[in-house]
């Protein structure tokens, strides 16, 4: 495998397909795709690679064909130590690409960055390297260059292989890069020990690298907090304080928006089934699914289906950040605009509280279960985990369930390993919420149950003395759990 330089943290899945790909032995041609949204460190990681193997890379601009056909030209004849000539059309220039790398051993990677501006401009770009990379063309049995398309247009990407795309089919390797999960973006902002920080920051602003840059400052402990929040975050002059609004600008799946706007407004304040997104818009509940399904398609929202309840999906936020922008920068643009962040930040702590810690936290609970809990503490391997709505006769309403650890066979059906509650509050969490959970439990399908259901509580601040001397038959796990354990 080629070396991952010391200076990319984390990314060793994705190096490792990478360098693999590029490594790869055999005749012709390969292609790969990378992809994901802006500032992840695409670009950064595509460099590098090229850096470490000896590659070729391209940026596109957000120009015309004929002017990206130029700035190309310019830069592979400086690879090659050429005077400057230039590609009679884009064939030519995807052929003269292909053949880079004719004289070694290994493969060659050469990559096209933000390959969506190409897309864009280049009428059949998509085709173009198809019909370079068939079967009968020299590249198909030539060379070894290893051609990696990169892009943050997700939708455009993800095209490019789908259905009856040109180049379905035709790519090796295919890697979308995500933002950190939340103990990695711990240990990247440098919080690894300390969880309720880590915690905090994460749920402002994600787990997306170049924000820690933009940033430019960590805060070094709870109590310094709510000051580096209000100056760092809540200063009109920081580059973060627009970022939610930006994102959105960006992505041009957005051709409308006012009404992602909109809608991301009505998730963030707590709509999480689309008709009560309608409503808070006052639109028809049909209205909107285009809207849902492109602002999905993004990764700004996720949706996820109840476990117990077919047809009952809910909606969340699922870009930090955005959710931020939302509920505390944008509906107070004026006092900020004026330098009012600490009476902002004091005003607004009931909403960062209910509306962003709280869920916050809830999708943590469900990544640990998921990700970090060991089989003996779930009774199984979890395929899935979700929240949930369980009825109840006794109390004539529905109860929702943060956790829902569920194992799924072929022709088994669903069996219930267990269930939690997430509490994100600064109390710690006492007897009562563990009679809640118990009861929660007497109501689960019967038919999804066949041993006893295990009991996981999670708490932001811990537990009460009562209940950790009492809570025999539940699973308590603390922030510092969550990070470490």
């Amino acid at each position: 495998m080629i070396e991952k330089p010391p200076l990319i943290f984390d990314r060793t899945r994705e190096w490792r397909a990478l360098s693999d790909f590029v490594e790869t032995p055999g005749p012709g041609a390969r292609l790969g795709l990378v992809y994901g949204r802006r500032r992840q460190g695409k670009t950064f990681l595509l460099a590098s690679l090229v850096e470490a193997a000896g590659g070729f890379m391209f940026g596109a601009t957000q120009q015309s064909a004929a002017q990206n056909l130029r700035a190309l030209s310019e830069a592979y004849c400086r690879r090659l130590g050429r005077p400057v000539s230039y590609f009679s059309d884009w064939p030519a220039a995807v052929d003269a690409l292909l053949r880079l790398g004719d004289d070694q051993k290994t493969g060659f990677p050469v990559v096209i960055d933000e390959f969506s501006y190409l897309t864009d401009s280049v009428e059949g770009m998509a085709s173009i390297i198809q019909i370079a990379l068939d079967p009968g063309q020299w590249a198909h049995t030539g060379g070894n260059a290893r051609l990696i398309l990169c892009g943050s247009a997700l939708s455009t990407m993800r095209d490019l292989l789908g259905g009856s795309a040109p180049l379905r089919g035709r790519a090796q390797v295919n890697v979308m890069i995500h933002p950190f999960r939340y103990r990695d973006a711990a240990e990247f902002w440098g919080l690894g020990d300390r969880p309720e920080l880590a915690f905090r920051v994460d749920a402002l602003l994600g787990g997306t690298p170049a924000y820690k840059g933009m940033v430019g400052e960590v805060p070094e402990s709870v109590e310094g907090f709510d000051d580096w929040a209000c100056r760092r975050l809540l200063d009109p002059n920081e580059v973060i304080y627009a970022e939610g609004d930006v994102l959105l600008q960006q992505q041009p799946e957005l051709v409308d928006p006012a009404l992602y706007f909109a809608v991301l407004a009505a998730v963030s304040r707590g709509a999480h089934r689309r008709a009560e997104i309608a409503a808070a818009l006052d639109r028809l509940p049909n209205a909107i699914g285009h809207a849902l399904a492109v602002l999905e398609e993004v990764r700004f929202i996720e949706r996820t289906d109840d476990a117990l309840r077919a047809q009952r999906p809910v909606y969340s936020v699922a870009e930090p950040v955005i959710r931020w922008h939302q509920l505390v920068v944008a509906p107070n643009e004026a006092p900020l605009a004026i330098g009012a962040a600490e009476r902002v930040w004091r005003a607004a702590a009931a909403t960062v509280s209910s509306k962003i810690y709280g869920p916050h936290f809830e999708a943590m609970a469900r990544a640990w279960t998921l990700e970090h809990a060991d089989d003996e503490v779930l009774g199984g391997l979890p395929t899935s985990v979700r929240p949930a709505t369980l009825a109840c006769r006794e109390h004539r309403q529905g109860h929702e369930l943060d956790v829902v650890a569920m194992h799924s066979e072929p022709f088994a059906g669903d069996r219930i390993l267990a269930i939690g509650e997430a509490k994100a509050t600064t109390r710690p969490v006492g007897d009562g919420e563990l009679e809640r959970l118990r009861h929660l439990r007497d109501l689960l399908p019967a038919d999804k149950v066949t041993e006893r259901v295990r009991l996981l509580l999670f708490s932001r601040s811990g537990f009460t003395r009562e209940l950790r001397e009492s809570a025999a038959d539940v699973e308590l796990i603390d922030l510092d759990r969550m990070y470490h354990d």
